[in-house]
């Protein structure tokens, strides 16, 4: 019976539609379940809706996966989540597989799923990322956007403070490009077994990170170079009131996750809490920058 199913046998499904006289739905739907962490998905137009089917792993309950796009729905308004339930692991596993091919991000990387460790690289830096649960998998543009930032400004020697840490990607990039130390935090108790795993993927020690549980700068005493979030405006805007107290003199505050539209409002904060753009990059709608106070 499917009841018995294991999580092995069979994948979550979770339809959402929106008006397809939005000239942004399409983009919008492909930007949330990527964002949410599906693995895989298939676009629909019925009667005047464009329907996307996501796909997500069943190692974790619908409930979660539900939880996730239903926190991220107030950010793309008219989506909805329509209807939710099993499907046979047949094609799936192999797209599954097929869906993480290795990707050049900024100048020098390249992001790999574990299984083309032994593929070719790009010619690049390689980091690996495990596509699951957690937040970043490096295929998404604002995560991108986050790490093109870290390249340019990460130092040897560097502390990072990477907030909202998901898959642990931003800090990882981090560490292999020379820093030595690390401070994660993710309100999401799931995200730390992922980010160690994610370590591990990359041969650094799991000492050379503080990944706890934890909301914002709660807690951190640590003065870091390097202040990285890919989170969404709001938490960005908490984030930055208390920014300054958590970097060095000199030290970067790199935030992405935005839209092009939420830029000036954003810019206003940052004029607000005196601090100056340094640089920022937009990939698709998508818009983060690197700041540093004065």
């Amino acid at each position: 019976m499917e009841d018995n199913k294991t999580a092995a046998d069979f994948w979550w499904s979770v339809e959402l539609e929106a008006e397809a006289d939005n000239p942004a739905a399409e983009e919008w739907l492909a930007d949330i379940v990527d964002m949410s962490g599906s693995v895989g998905a298939e676009f629909a137009d019925k009667a005047g809706k464009k329907t996307l089917r996501a796909f997500y792993v069943s190692s974790r309950d619908i409930t979660h996966w539900i939880s996730v796009l239903e926190e991220l729905l107030p950010n793309f308004p008219g989506l909805r989540i329509c209807s939710e339930s099993k499907v046979e692991n047949k094609q799936w596993q192999e797209n599954f597989l097929d869906a993480f091919p290795p990707l050049a991000v900024g100048v020098n990387l390249a992001v790999m799923a574990p299984w083309h460790k032994d593929n070719d690289n790009l010619g690049k830096i390689p980091f690996y990322i495990y596509p699951s649960s957690a937040f970043g998998t490096g295929y998404h543009e604002s995560t991108q956007i986050a790490i093109s930032m870290i390249e340019r400004f990460v130092k040897i020697g560097d502390t990072i403070i990477d907030i909202g840490t998901g898959s642990g990607i931003l800090f990882i990039v981090a560490l292999k490009l020379g820093a030595a130390r690390a401070i994660a935090r993710d309100i999401d108790p799931t995200v730390v077994a992922e980010a160690l795993r994610n370590m591990t993927l990359n041969d650094i020690p799991l000492n050379k990170c503080d990944l706890r549980v934890g909301a914002l700068l709660g807690g951190i005493e640590v003065k870091a170079d390097i202040l990285a979030a890919n989170i969404l405006i709001e938490p960005n805007l908490l984030l930055l009131k208390s920014a300054r107290e958590a970097l060095k003199p000199s030290g970067v505050a790199i935030f992405s996750g935005m839209t092009e539209n939420e830029r000036p409002r954003f810019l206003d904060a940052l004029s607000e809490a005196g601090a100056e753009i340094i640089s920022e990059l937009t990939s698709k709608n998508w818009w983060g920058c690197a700041a540093r106070f004065v």
